[in-house]
């Protein structure tokens, strides 16, 4: 067991590994895929990337559900 020097040096050791190795990993996917869905159907609660897809997933899945005011102007 090591102790006095010795464990100082190796906690440095371990928190430069760790440091290393947390910023080797890079972004996460998953979370840049979630932050990029930002528009939610107000009906079923599905997220878009855009108003185009949201338009075209209104049309399909809600046809009997009046449009929302953001998707007016938006060509599908």
């Amino acid at each position: 067991m090591a102790r006095g020097h010795q464990k100082i040096q190796s906690q440095q050791k371990n928190a430069k590994k760790q440091a290393e190795a947390k910023k080797s990993k890079g972004h996460d996917q998953k979370a840049a895929a979630k932050a990029a869905l930002v528009y939610t159907c107000s009906v079923c609660r599905t997220q878009m990337p855009d108003p185009k897809t949201f338009k075209q997933h209104f049309e399909s899945k809600h046809p009997k559900s009046p449009l929302p005011p953001e998707l007016v102007g938006v060509e599908a």
